[in-house]
């Protein structure tokens, strides 16, 4: 039986993930700080999508705290059995200028979006490498494709997903272990709606264009991905364009953007 540890897995789009392999008779490891809404989660996953409860594990960390996520997995793995998939789902994005965003909150989506995915991969991979198989996902966003406005912290860590995801790939290939990178837009989830109410009016105007997602049409395109051992996935032409072909798209995309935002702030 397949054992998935998602991390981020309480809401979103790592819940979204864990009730399509719930479905699909995978144990499931679920890890976010709340063990509140991981309770909740683990209810919904028995009472709506067929799990059983001694298929499902949960665990408390801050992904960005490299000792705890470490031990966390490994409970996981204690009480489950090695990991098959792994899912770094964790995110967080607080949008503001660069001349208005904290060196802290800087800090903070770095440590949790990019440092948080390094940290999960490290307690797992090892192991994987050694038994010659497993599978890493990593969920970047569309904005690891292209600069937002207000979003200086959140583009930098998932532009460096993208990259350690690439180096890695290179190197777990060597040792029958497969990596995913997934380029999701904006979907409807718990942290979208708090992003939504801090976004500044110059990224609403070229972000909110494109209709966001569902959870589960995102976790049904990352899982469809790994069924498939496609290293990158994409969602949408845009995305594909830009993961693609983005050194040729990007300029059209900026000119785009700030004739968007120049008219925005009225100038």
């Amino acid at each position: 039986m397949t054992h998935v540890i998602i991390t981020g897995g309480s809401s979103g789009i790592g819940l979204a993930l864990a009730a399509l392999y719930a479905s699909r008779g995978a144990r499931l490891s679920l890890i976010a700080r709340s063990r509140n809404l991981l309770e909740l989660a683990a209810e919904k996953l028995v009472a709506k999508h067929g799990a059983k409860a001694a298929d499902i594990h949960i665990e408390t960390a801050d992904v960005a705290n490299e000792a705890k996520i470490d031990s966390a997995i490994g409970r996981c793995v204690e009480a489950l059995g090695p990991c098959d998939i792994l899912v770094t789902s964790a995110g967080i994005v607080e949008p503001a200028p660069f001349l208005e965003a904290s060196s802290e909150a800087f800090r903070r989506q770095m440590d949790t979006n990019f440092s948080g995915t390094v940290n999960a991969v490290r307690a797992v991979y090892p192991d994987m490498a050694q038994r010659g198989s497993g599978h890493i996902v990593m969920i970047s966003s569309g904005s690891g494709l292209i600069g937002i406005y207000g979003y200086t912290a959140y583009c930098a860590s998932k532009f460096a997903l993208r990259g350690f995801a690439e180096a890695l790939r290179s190197e777990a290939r060597c040792h029958g272990v497969d990596i995913s990178v997934g380029f999701p837009p904006d979907t409807e989830t718990p942290q979208f709606e708090r992003e939504i109410a801090e976004r500044p009016p110059e990224a609403s105007v070229v972000m909110g264009v494109v209709r966001p997602w569902s959870a589960e049409a995102v976790a049904r395109k990352i899982a469809d991905g790994v069924e498939k051992r496609r290293f990158e996935i994409y969602f949408g032409l845009p995305l594909f364009l830009l993961g693609r072909f983005g050194p040729a798209v990007r300029p059209l995309i900026n000119w785009w953007f700030d004739r968007a935002i120049a008219r925005c702030r009225g100038r």
